[in-house]
């Protein structure tokens, strides 16, 4: 039981670091993070996601809206690669929000069957106009492990 539920939790970002660009009097500083999002149907891979983060006092509380832009990279991380289940040919893997309304990042994970490859792409949207930039990362499975689509 307790397997199910760790299974559909929520990804969540862990923090691996930051830094600031530009200096806020009130509030903490605009800055640049770097967050880790392990893939939940992949054992094995992590996507590592840059994003710029706005400061002042309506960032601090949450109010601001951050830029639409992302980077991505996605590795390997363990020795062998292992699906939990058959993977979808698209699937949007992790989501977060950027402001209070209508913006969120989206990470989608592309099956590439022929090369074997996991492919990531990072890109945000929003209600009204979303933003054509975006970034992509890819992971080759090794030969001998397949890659499980449905």
């Amino acid at each position: 039981m307790m397997t199910l539920c760790l299974l559909h939790a929520p990804v969540r970002a862990e923090p691996v670091g930051e830094v600031d660009t530009a200096f806020r009097w009130l509030g903490r500083d605009d800055r640049v993070v770097v967050e880790a999002y392990d893939d939940p149907k992949v054992r094995g891979v992590t996507c590592y996601v840059s994003r710029a983060r706005t400061g002042g006092v309506k960032g601090t509380v949450g109010l601001a809206e951050d830029r639409a832009e992302a980077s991505i990279a996605c590795r390997q991380v363990a020795e062998t690669v292992g699906f939990a289940e058959k993977l979808p040919r698209q699937e949007d893997v992790f989501t977060e929000r950027m402001s209070i309304l209508f913006k969120r990042l989206h990470v989608v994970r592309l099956v590439d069957p022929r090369r074997n490859t996991l492919v990531y792409l990072a890109y945000s949207d929003k209600l009204i106009d979303g933003s054509p930039q975006n970034s992509v990362s890819a992971v080759p499975i090794p030969s001998a492990t397949p890659i499980p689509v449905k």
